[in-house]
Formats: C-alpha cells, structure tokens, sequence
C-alpha cells in the first residue's frame, strides 16, 4: 500500500509499506493492504511503518488519519 505522513512543514514519508501501526484515539491500530475506508483522529504516539520486515519509528504529537484504495495519509501535527 501507499503510505504517505506529512506535516505542516514537511513530508516526512512517503512510499509502499507492509503495514502500519497508528495511535488512534481510542486505541492503537494497524492498517494492512486492502484495508477497508477509514478516517481516524490520531493521539500522540507512535507511528510504526513495516517496508519488508524493516521497522521505522516516528513519534507524533497527533493528527488525523485517512485509508482509501490502498492509500493511507496521515497528517500529522508534528513529528517529534
């Protein structure tokens, strides 16, 4: 899938991903390919993005996240 995190100064990533782990509002959460429609508030936290096995970490101060057709956004606050 297309992940791309941006924030209001920057992109920050952007690329395919395995999968990514997000700190949703009301909870962590992980989005797969093929994930089905969703729009989410994100808490700060961390956000966990798997390129084949290899594991990168960004921490951010909050944001909202949108999963469409294999294309996730996340814009994000801030990245710490």
């Amino acid at each position: 899938m297309n992940l791309e995190i941006i924030t209001p100064d920057k992109k920050v990533f952007a690329g395919e991903a395995n999968a990514v782990t997000l700190p949703g509002s009301e909870g962590q959460f992980q989005v797969l390919n093929n994930h089905a429609p969703l729009v989410s508030a994100l808490d700060r936290g961390n956000v966990v993005i798997d390129v084949n096995g290899a594991k990168q970490t960004l921490v951010i101060d909050g944001g909202v996240v949108e999963v469409l057709n294999n294309k996730v956004l996340v814009l994000a606050e801030a990245v710490l």
